[in-house]
């Protein structure tokens, strides 16, 4: 069998970067940056890294961009305050608090105290609602809103297609449920979640004409689980050791790239497939919510 067709996720996202900065271009005609907070604290490495590829992303597209770095142990309430100010400043359209938050602070009161209007992670409680409702109008999470689009520019048929997911996290496994199986365009497909209860995990994989690995288990999927001809994502990112690498590890994804590919119709590369639209999709997020607190034209 011939080997799968590749999603080229960076050079998808490079289109996306292209019209995303046309329209960055006019809001600047209208005398509007589009602006994003970053919001860190503590220093965790990881964190630190996710947080500086955002921040070149913003320079390219000339989205102004500033961080917010507070100390490991900064008490809920001295964030919360943070993120008041944030939302008052008609500077900054758009909001992104960095996870992991440390323990003394909980993620959910957190993510409820960004303004829906600016919540560009797609994680406030209005958003979430109106995403399961299949109202355009709030953000959608930004990985899974890059899954989708992945899937459409590589022209996958959606509609009435067989979509298993590997992962029921809020982050990813969920909104991506949600997004397929809405009755609109680009969606219509049947939805399976599977999870760690999942009894024959392997039998729904092989019937799946897409399937989305998101659950954080390093090479889970191998070549036997994988329908011959399905387009099959791969979301995960899991540390590996590797006596043969710089630091003694490197990052693998939750599919068995050698093993699948041979079997797979379509298949992201990972690095390489939905990192960069995860980037992307922010980017595009933050500048509808510039379009929408400004009076333009927003697109979807």
């Amino acid at each position: 069998m011939a080997p799968a067709n590749l999603i080229d996720g960076r050079a998808i996202a490079s289109q996306m970067q292209e019209e995303i900065a046309r329209r960055v271009a006019a809001l600047k005609a209208r005398g509007v940056q589009p602006g994003l907070a970053f919001v860190r604290v503590g220093e965790d490495p990881a964190s630190k890294v996710y947080v500086g590829m955002k921040e070149k992303a913003c320079a390219q597209l000339e989205i102004h961009s500033e961080s917010r770095i507070l100390p490991e142990a900064t008490p809920e309430a001295e964030l919360l305050k943070l993120l008041a100010q944030l939302n008052a400043d008609a500077r900054i359209h758009g909001i992104l608090v960095q996870a992991p938050l440390p323990r003394q602070i909980r993620e959910a009161v957190v993510y409820a105290a960004v303004s829906p209007l600016k919540d560009v992670d797609g994680f406030h409680p209005i958003n979430v609602g109106k995403l399961m409702l299949g109202d355009g109008s709030g953000f959608m999470p930004c990985t899974p809103a890059g899954v989708l689009e992945l899937l459409v520019r590589s022209q996958t048929p959606i509609d009435g297609a067989e979509a298993v997911i590997l992962g029921r996290g809020n982050i990813v496994g969920k909104p991506m449920a949600a997004i397929l199986c809405q009755k609109a365009k680009h969606a219509n497909a049947t939805v399976t979640i599977c999870h760690s209860r999942t009894h024959d995990i392997q039998a729904h994989c092989r019937r799946a004409d897409i399937l989305i690995a998101a659950m954080g288990q390093a090479k889970f999927v191998t070549g036997d689980m994988v329908k011959p001809g399905a387009v099959v994502i791969d979301v995960g990112v899991n540390r590996v050791s590797d006596p043969t690498a710089k630091n003694g590890s490197r990052l693998v994804g939750d599919v068995d790239f050698a093993a699948v590919q041979p079997v797979a119709g379509k298949i992201t590369p990972n690095p390489g497939g939905v990192g960069p639209m995860t980037i992307v999709m922010l980017m595009q997020n933050t500048v509808r919510a510039a379009e929408l607190a400004t009076g333009g034209a927003a697109e979807k």
